[in-house]
């Protein structure tokens, strides 16, 4: 439409482009590939900077087309954005806390409340900087860390409309545009060794948003549709885009300059997407764009649903456990834009709705408050089912003192080895120190004297099977053994039972054949995510206590006839642990209703170390 005398000029250049549709496609599955099969695409979190570069093309074609037409408001802007970006927001993040209050723990749901505050006033970004760098291991368990990219959208569309109406005139526009996005990539190139920062600062991402910008800016002067050889550039742009994905990782510095690739790419394909053939066929198909109208949705709900899987199963989810979670999201995304976004933009909104969901919005936020306020209401859980934090410091273990950490303590003290006969010696790792209250339990009914000389990390082998500091360690046990001379040498080691390790054992057993008996315990069995862990697991998802016995997520570590044959061979004795707490029906989880076995996947608790050497005590010959 041309300009006539005394009329505002009225552009066209806002037409509906399904191709950028399917540009959103790309850049959503990217992110959501990336955090559910990171193997497969290691750098599709590139999908969050070609999301960038399209909302800077979009949203400043909106506000230039608006202020050359003089009906910019700010109002009709910020109201615009509440109903695109609130609804949705809202309908996920209060299901996130719901599925939050039956699955996550009370320290962990804590957290979560402080991240939906800082999520629901769009800062996000700024907390998850504080708390942990987005590549940590420990941000696979927030469920709404994927939300820190909405607060860089919402603090640019808080800035970037003021800026361009005190600026007035198109003219000043561009040099505004050059000036940010050359100092903001500046900075973030600058800021690359500092890795968190560079990341989530919405300074160092905002040259993303302004060559989406600086598009929207050309498009008004040389429409875009005139670019020459637009098939060529589409496909460098998706090259460009692709490429970036496959090669870049978690270990790479980024943004920094690594991010000029995507943001390049995704200007390739907005330039000359709308008159490239090949993008019709590859961007515009049906798949693709309806992938891209349900793409913001579906970002907010695949994240929660793949950290709360796994949080509830208490284990990483396999490939078919995250296949269904993303067949879910994608499943609830639809239902979201059909149910949701679509009604509510197809019809006229009062001021009054408009407000009602930055209301809601703003609710959230008093939630995540009573969360934080009430600890994680730790009263959701039974307190014998939740894992113990101090599970690894049962006195008797007698940590520090006889169950050295290598890495700061050589020397056992003089109370470790008791003055009385019998004795009773335990070499080994820390799930040898974890027999000490069963036998402690034994002494105080019978007579007879404990040594314990166990080492984290240890076991009681004499081979290059273990490390430097263990062997030393070792060898200073067998220095002592032939000081004290005990009576029995009771032998505990956490790990395979293989070639390399049966030779490191046989020599452990030669150097003590001056010991009148020698017994080996088998490992007690491994349960595969923490026993405490499997308790909460089942009481999630299933609201009551985890049956007696259990045949899931635990393993026995030897063969114990393979082993027993072993040990008879080499003249010692074995005792399979497995074969005290393990039956065809199962694995024991605790002794009477509360008292659990195990403190984690492989330490005996008090309990169960207790009915272990109370199961064992004429075995090894302690009980007279």
């Amino acid at each position: 439409m041309h300009k006539t005398a005394g009329q505002p000029r009225t552009l066209i250049t806002t037409a509906y482009r399904p191709d950028i549709d399917g540009l959103r496609a790309i850049a959503v599955t990217a992110v959501v590939v990336y955090h559910a099969f990171p193997e497969l695409l290691p750098g599709g979190f590139v999908g969050v900077d070609v999301f960038f570069v399209i909302s800077g093309f979009l949203i400043s074609g909106i506000i230039f087309d608006d202020m050359e037409s003089r009906r910019f408001s700010l109002a009709r802007f910020y109201a615009r954005r509440v109903r695109r970006i609130f609804p949705a927001l809202v309908v996920v993040v209060c299901a996130t806390i719901v599925a939050s209050w039956f699955i996550l723990l009370p320290a962990a749901f804590e957290h979560f409340g402080r991240q939906v505050i800082a999520s629901s006033l769009f800062a996000a970004n700024f907390f998850f900087w504080l708390q942990s760098g987005y590549f940590s291991p420990d941000a696979a368990s927030f469920p709404l860390l994927h939300l820190w990219s909405l607060g860089v959208e919402e603090q640019y569309y808080i800035v970037w409309p003021l800026l361009v109406v005190l600026l007035a005139r198109p003219s000043r526009w561009a040099a505004v545009i050059l000036l940010l996005g050359v100092a903001s990539f500046a900075l973030s190139v600058l800021l690359a060794d500092h890795r968190e920062l560079d990341f989530y600062l919405p300074v160092t991402r905002a040259w993303e948003l302004m060559a989406g910008a600086a598009l929207a800016w050309f498009d008004r002067r040389a429409p875009l549709r005139s670019v020459q050889a637009p098939n060529l550039l589409v496909a460098v742009g998706l090259a460009l885009i692709a490429t970036s994905a496959l090669l870049l990782d978690a270990k790479s510095d980024f943004p920094s300059w690594r991010a000029a690739f995507p943001v390049v790419g995704s200007m390739l394909v907005i330039a000359a997407g709308g008159s490239s053939r090949f993008a019709a066929y590859v961007l515009s198909n049906r798949s693709a764009v309806f992938t891209g109208l349900i793409s913001y949705p579906l970002y907010l709900w695949h994240w929660p649903i793949l950290v709360l899987a796994a949080s509830a199963k208490f284990l990483p989810l396999t490939l078919l456990e995250r296949s269904a979670a993303i067949v879910a999201a994608y499943a609830l995304a639809a239902a979201t834009f059909w149910y949701i976004e679509r009604p509510i933009r197809g019809r006229h909104l009062a001021r009054w709705q408009i407000a009602s969901f930055a209301i809601c919005l703003a609710a959230t936020a008093g939630i995540g408050g009573a969360i934080v306020k009430w600890n994680g209401f730790g009263g959701r859980f039974p307190p014998d089912i939740l894992p113990a934090s101090n599970a690894t410091r049962i006195p008797a273990w007698r940590v520090d003192t006889c169950l050295l950490d290598l890495a700061s303590q050589t020397k056992f003290a003089d109370t470790c080895i008791e003055p009385v006969r019998p004795l009773v010696l335990i070499w080994g790792d820390s799930t040898a120190g974890a027999l000490m209250p069963g036998l402690r339990d034994l002494q105080s009914r019978t007579s007879f004297g404990i040594g314990q000389l166990t080492a984290n990390g240890c076991q009681p082998l004499l081979s290059t099977a273990v490390s430097p500091a263990c062997r030393s360690n070792n060898e200073r046990v067998l220095e002592l053994i032939a000081r004290v001379q005990p009576d029995i040498v009771l032998l505990l080691g956490f790990g395979p039972l293989d070639d390399t390790t049966k030779e490191g054992w046989g020599a452990t057993v030669k150097a003590l054949k001056n010991v009148p008996r020698v017994v080996v315990v088998g490992p007690a069995p491994l349960w595969k995510r923490g026993l405490p862990e499997q308790f909460t697991s089942y009481y999630i998802t299933h609201r009551r206590r985890l049956p007696e016995r259990s045949q899931s997520q635990v393993k026995n570590l030897w063969n114990d006839l393979s082993a027993r044959q072993f040990f008879q061979e080499h003249h010692a004795e074995y005792v399979s642990a497995w074969a005290i707490f393990c039956t065809v029906d199962g694995c024991l989880t605790r002794i009477g209703e509360r008292d659990m076995t195990a403190v984690d996947e492989v330490h005996l608790s008090e309990s169960g170390s207790i009915f272990l050497i109370n199961s064992i005590a004429a075995q090894i010959g302690a009980v007279r």
